[in-house]
């Protein structure tokens, strides 16, 4: 009977500067320069249809992943929650880059199965992605100018100038997100979502951007990918804390409570969060179930190519 091959496996630990690459059928190990060049080389002396597991970052193993996949390796990008509890799992006491990369090897060798190959997102996925998390970093820098300086009355006027240039940028992130939407032909999906009580243009793009990264088979997978699904640790008779993953994007999440607090007031949505107030839930438990919600109604508009009516909720 044919014997099938065994297809090698790496774990790759990434920082700005370095990847620590552990292959986990040898004893050594090397370290490879976080740039174009270093990883080409490397790259280039690998056997073929290897699978290969990364650990994700913000943006430092982008490099080594889209290289790794064109030159047609099987990649798993490893989030460093789910890293951090395997480590516990397993009995691990060290965390050095070399550990890391020992233990994102033993992961996917003994949990490819469980896992979901890399594929590379669409372009409009990237652009709208990208645009959101610096608009993000503006809002907040924002945030911290104006609870900093504003108590400062010498400072007044020159806080004003600078945050209207803020202003300025905010306006024109906002323009170029509107048109990448269109570029890439998401407008009518934009609206979709936009046309939902509570949520305004940039919750619209940002549901539209996250329903562009998988094929979900459901809501619920939808809603997980954005972590707002719920994590469970009962154990007999004890009932543990429900907690949110928070997988996923956190600007995604952000935009969404913010379209939770405007849907609590409007009529729509109003009885459907009071009836979780009055059940005993706190404010921020309720705008959660109410996120949610919304999440639900979009992916379903977004999915059936479906425009929105108001549910008649009580």
């Amino acid at each position: 009977m044919a014997m099938h091959a065994t297809r090698p496996v790496i774990g790759i630990d990434t920082a700005k500067e370095e990847l620590v690459i552990q292959h986990d059928d040898e004893k050594r190990h090397l370290a490879v320069d976080n740039n174009p060049a270093a990883i080409r080389q490397w790259l280039a002396g690998l056997p073929k249809g290897c699978d290969i597991a990364i650990e994700a970052t913000s943006t430092y193993h982008m490099e080594i992943t889209e290289r790794a996949h064109a030159k047609g390796h099987h990649v798993y990008v490893v989030d460093g929650y789910r890293l951090k509890n395997y480590r516990e799992g397993v009995g691990g006491r060290a965390k050095t880059d070399l550990t890391d990369a020992q233990l994102l090897a033993r992961y996917l060798r003994k949990e490819k199965d469980e896992l979901r190959r890399w594929m590379p997102p669409p372009k409009a996925y990237r652009t709208l992605q990208s645009l959101l998390r610096r608009r993000a970093a503006l809002v907040k820098a924002r945030t911290a100018l104006r609870q900093s300086l504003s108590a400062e009355p010498l400072l007044k006027t020159a806080l004003a100038t600078l945050l209207k240039q803020i202003d300025r940028i905010d306006h024109l992130i906002q323009k170029r997100l509107r048109e990448a939407a269109h570029a890439a032909g998401l407008r009518d999906q934009v609206q979709r979502c936009q046309a939902i009580d509570g949520i305004g243009e940039l919750t619209a793009t940002a549901l539209v951007m996250a329903f562009l990264r998988g094929d979900f088979r459901n809501s619920d997978a939808f809603v997980a990918f954005l972590g707002l699904d719920v994590r469970v640790r009962d154990s007999g008779k004890l009932k543990g804390k429900r907690r949110l993953t928070k997988q996923g994007d956190t600007e995604v999440r952000r935009l969404l409570h913010c379209s939770a607090m405007s849907g609590a007031r409007h009529p729509t949505w109003k009885a459907f969060y009071q009836r979780y107030r009055d059940r005993g839930l706190k404010t921020t438990q309720a705008l959660v179930i109410l996120a949610r919600k919304l999440a639900r109604v979009a992916f379903a508009l977004m999915k059936y190519q479906e425009n929105y009516c108001a549910p008649r909720l009580s």
